[in-house]
């Protein structure tokens, strides 16, 4: 893939024949990569709009069913609004195949750098071929399998006529009128290993008896075979990518990626006073800013990465600079520091902090993916993700001392087991709000205390401050991009790093 500052590109040429053939169908398992020339533009558009879709794909996968109708409706409604192939549409469906084949490609780099990215995105991306291989038509989804080289012989109907007895009582779900009707194929032990596994298929002289419903497991393993590969593959490669100075920011950019409003400008700035912060805590903080409310309220001191989460917060949810001053030196001099050191010190990274010194820059509060992704907790630290970085029978304790019932906790364990953890905050956000379905997907701390506001006055008053917090964080230009979101787990941001420098010189932790 070649990349162009420029926006225009050659339609003509692309709209040729000939390059319709490179996408013969809606579906693809992405075997070669893309070899035109793109624009800077569009590549950072194409990979935010495929990491919204994917980001839909987790959440409804964790929210429904994935056969059930609202699964279907809700995914198909995304892939027509971010303009994806949804089913095999037509021959005009050309832009959309192209879009769907580069956006793939460049996520791909961008979460082939540690194994959880890789595991999170070879997940999202099986699910989403999972839908669309499933809804084409059958004609389609033969041709689909030819072009793969997974065309299996199918079993004639004379000898599933004499295999009906053994075909019915080893394929679960399928009456004896079904197994007739169904359309069978022989498939080579190997590539039905899940399903010989599951004991779902019939097995004679070597092969597996798949009824047509389950060719889909058969095309999923031998995907995930492929793109596992290719994921491991593409990381060896990186050292080249890393060195091009126009692609590294934004890829790194993408694999710890907010899409969202970035809530360094609040309509409620000075709205809420220090006094209402601890009733605050316990109604409207999510999990990761009420355990660090609790730890600054016990020990009367944070270290620099709980400050900088916590403070970056409450800055986000409309304390002025002279509140946050205030609020941090009241309680740091009723621990170890006395109000000169406060004044030498810590003050002057809070008011960096607003940008009020240095290089004057307003810091954005940390979204989710920050939080979980870059920075983890050491000991005597409380910042960071309780449901990624906290032991699970502590997380059980904590909840537990929350009040959060006991089969809630249970299906909190479950989405972190699962490493769905921003899924297993919006269940904290639900059973502590007594509500069954959000509606929404929770993606910041400051978007899960807006939310909640919302809800307890009753939709009043923070209804237009959520519509205009905040600019969104889908910019062209990397370097705004990267001062306002989070950074790959190996480093830090430059801003961050800077006040890492002012911390160490002024203060000690």
């Amino acid at each position: 893939m070649e990349f162009s500052s420029g926006r225009g590109r050659l339609k003509q040429a692309r709209l040729a024949g000939d390059r319709r053939d490179l996408y013969p169908h809606s579906l693809q398992f992405y075997l070669e990569p893309p070899t035109e020339n793109i624009s800077l533009v569009e590549f950072e558009t194409f990979a935010i709009d495929r990491l919204k879709l994917l980001k839909v794909v987790e959440n409804l996968g964790v929210s429904y069913v994935r056969s059930s109708d609202s699964y279907k409706t809700k995914l198909e409604f995304e892939l027509r609004k971010l303009k994806f192939p949804y089913k095999a549409l037509a021959e005009d469906d050309y832009e959309a195949r192209r879009k769907d084949h580069i956006s793939h490609f460049i996520l791909r780099l961008a979460y082939c750098q540690s194994e959880d990215l890789r595991r999170w995105f070879l997940q999202q991306e099986m699910d989403l071929l999972r839908y669309r291989f499933n809804e084409v038509t059958d004609n389609l989804r033969q041709k689909f399998l030819e072009h793969v080289n997974l065309s299996f012989e199918a079993v004639s109907e004379d000898l599933k006529n004499e295999l009906a007895n053994e075909l019915y009582t080893s394929t679960p779900g399928l009456s004896m009128t079904k197994v007739k009707e169904q359309m069978f194929y022989k498939v080579g032990l190997a590539d039905a290993v899940d399903l010989f596994r599951a004991r779902r298929v019939f097995i004679k002289d070597g092969f597996a008896y798949v009824p047509f419903k389950e060719i889909d497991v058969i095309v999923l393993n031998n995907y995930r075979t492929k793109l596992s590969k290719a994921l491991a593959l593409t990381a060896r490669s990186l050292p080249s990518i890393q060195s091009d100075e126009r692609l590294q920011p934004l890829l790194n950019h993408l694999s710890h990626s907010y899409i969202g409003p970035d809530y360094s400008v609040q309509k409620n700035t000075g709205k809420i006073s220090l006094e209402q912060i601890d009733t605050l805590s316990v109604k409207s903080f999510p999990l990761c800013m009420r355990q660090l409310h609790k730890a600054l309220r016990d020990n009367h001191h944070l270290r620099h990465g709980g400050r900088m989460q916590y403070g970056l917060f409450l800055k986000g949810i409309g304390l002025t600079l002279e509140q946050a001053l205030e609020f941090w030196k009241k309680e740091f001099i009723r621990g170890k520091v006395d109000a000169d050191k406060f004044d030498k010190g810590y003050a002057y990274s809070i008011r960096h902090s607003y940008g009020k010194e240095g290089r004057r820059t307003d810091y954005t509060p940390y979204s989710c993916m920050k939080i979980i992704m870059s920075n983890p907790p050491s000991q005597g630290d409380y910042h960071g993700c309780p449901f990624r970085h906290s032991d699970p029978e502590l997380l059980k304790q904590k909840l537990q001392s929350y009040k959060i019932p006991p089969s809630g906790i249970a299906q909190i364990l479950e989405l972190v087991k699962g490493m769905h953890y921003q899924l297993a905050c919006q269940k904290y956000f639900e059973l502590t709000h007594d509500v069954d379905n959000l509606g929404f997907s929770l993606n910041h701390p400051n978007q899960y205390f807006t939310e909640s506001q919302r809800l307890l006055s009753g939709g009043r008053e923070l209804k237009k401050e959520l519509s205009n917090s905040g600019n969104c964080q889908q910019k062209s230009n990397s370097q705004e991009s990267m001062n306002s979101n989070s950074t790959p787990t190996s480093s830090n941001t430059t801003a961050d790093a800077e006040l890492e420098g002012l911390e160490a010189y002024f203060t000690e932790d």
